[in-house]
Order: C-alpha cells, then structure tokens, then sequence
C-alpha cells in the first residue's frame, strides 16, 4: 500500500487548512482558485499542488491581502510571495505549513530547511513551544480525523525527536550540576508518546539539574532502584494516554504507597488523562501540571 497521500477531499483540505468547505468551493468557482480532478467514477478529489496552492492562498490571506487580488496573481509567483511575508511577518505559521507539507510529502529536506530558517530567529525553546507544540496537536487532529496516515505521524515525530534529542546533547555536554536535585523522567506501561517528556528532559538538562531519562513504557516496580542511588528525587511523567482514566487514581495512590515514602520523593505529573482529575485529591507529594510551560517555569525557582 501507497502510504504517500496525493489525493485530497475537500474535507481533508478543510482540516489540513482549517478553512470551511464552503469558503474552498467559493474561491473554486467564484475565482478559479483550485482545479478539482475526477476519479474514473467521477468522484472530486484535489491533488498536492492544490493543497499547496491553497496553502499559501489562506496565508496570504490571513495577511491581509483579498482573494479577488490573489486570484491575478500567476500561480508559479504565489510561493515566492508567500516567502517574502514570511520573513517580514508571521514566521509561525509559515513554518507550520512548510512542516504540514514535508509530512505529506515525506520530504526531510524541507523539514530540515525549514527549521535552519526558524533557527536564525529563534531559540530551540522558542520554536518548540510557539512551533513544535501547535504543529503537535494539529497532527494529533488529523490523524484523529484519518486526514493522514500513522505513516505520517511516525515520519514527522522522528524528525522533531531528532531535533531535541540534538539540542539536549549540545548542553548536556556543557552542563554544570546547580544542585543534587535528581530528576527521572518515564512513562508508564504501555504510554508511549515521549516528545513532550523528552522536551523536558531536555529543558531539566538546561536549568542545572541532573536528569535521568528511561523512556517510554517503565513499570512502577523499576522506579524503586533509582531511590538506592539518589536521595533527593523528583519523578516527572508524561499521561497522554495511559493510565486510562478508570485506573488512573489507583495508579496514584499505588505510586505514593511504593515510592513516596520519604519527603524528599516527589512526583511531578502532567498529561491529557490528567486534566480529567481533581487535583486537590492527590496525595500530598504529588504535583500536577496543566501544560508543559507551567513545569518548566518551576525549574526556574
């Protein structure tokens, strides 16, 4: 099977570029914006160019500029444009279509490009937070909708791993240890969704702390070694989707009564199955966190 996608529904452009199919079916016919193609059973479909196409078409728009103007506009001059604006003006979003479509293309020399240029204007913090993170859950609902393919998913969360996995070992090899606070970072059973964990790992590592990163899929029983080492740790995980909700309260209160025996233990938790809890309900040396961001600002203290 063909995992490469170059067959598009109108419905799939609405969700890759979040303008309603009734906005897309205007510009078609009102502006000839797009050229539908027919399968042999005479079924609309779009191509990748269109998707391209109306790509830049909504940035400049969002910018500012009418769609009966865009529409004089030559369609080979449509990219070229699109770049200059971005260099001025919205580099985010920019950056967040030219990532959609090395997805979609499986084209790693477009991703790469693409993060050098973010790299001149931003700090790797900045551009996964204002970046990476949006771009994330954008994947998340595609995929969610069958826009695109596990395949997709795979291919871009490699690239971003490599990236933090690149900006962790640069300061890691420059690190100077500000305290024996001893950080270790996992996911549970059967979690497997590690970027956000690795950002902060990658961000524990940038404040001064020592950080022991075990990955995805660590039975609780495997944490107890990490206390004959160290004193004074803090656990972080990451529940995207394990434990399930049902389980989730349990596998609190079985964590504090192995691991959480001296109050120089603690564990720090966040995740989507986090949200779906009253907070106020955890044992005293668990901490929850509504997002990434608001972790990391507790490194600083």
């Amino acid at each position: 099977m063909n995992n490469i996608k170059d067959r598009f529904s109108i419905k799939d452009l609405e969700n890759l570029t979040g303008i309603k199919a009734h906005t897309i079916r205007i510009w078609e016919k009102r502006y000839n914006l797009l050229e539908p193609k027919r399968t042999e059973t005479n079924i609309r479909y779009y191509d990748l160019a269109s998707f391209q196409k109306l790509l830049n078409v909504s940035y400049l728009n969002n910018n500012g500029y009418k769609i009966s103007k865009i529409a004089t506009i030559d369609t080979q001059k449509i990219p070229q444009l699109v770049r200059e604006i971005a260099t001025e003006t919205n580099l985010e979003s920019h950056a967040i279509n030219a990532f959609k479509l090395s997805m979609l293309n499986f084209d790693q020399a477009l991703f790469y490009k693409t993060y050098e240029s973010l790299l001149k204007e931003k700090t790797f913090q900045d551009i996964f937070y204002d970046i990476f993170i949006p771009f994330l859950t954008e994947i998340g609902l595609l995929w969610q909708t069958d826009t695109i393919t596990p395949a997709h998913e795979h291919f871009i969360s490699t690239l971003i791993r490599q990236k933090i996995l690149i900006s962790t070992e640069k300061i890691q090899s420059k690190q100077i240890l500000k305290s024996d606070k001893t950080f270790v970072l996992y996911l549970p059973d059967n979690e497997i969704h590690e970027l956000g964990l690795m950002f902060l790992n990658h961000e524990i590592v940038r404040h001064g702390y020592r950080s022991i990163f075990l990955g995805p899929s660590v039975p609780m029983a495997s944490l107890l070694e990490l206390k004959n080492y160290y004193e004074d740790i803090i656990f972080v995980s990451y529940f995207t989707i394990k434990p399930e909700k049902e389980n989730l309260v349990n596998y609190l209160n079985e964590f504090d009564d192995l691991i959480l025996k001296t109050s120089k233990t603690k564990f720090w938790v966040l995740g989507r199955m986090i949200n779906e809890l009253d907070k106020d309900q955890f044992p005293k040396n668990i901490r929850a966190f509504n997002s990434i961001k608001t972790l990391t600002q507790e490194l600083q203290d």
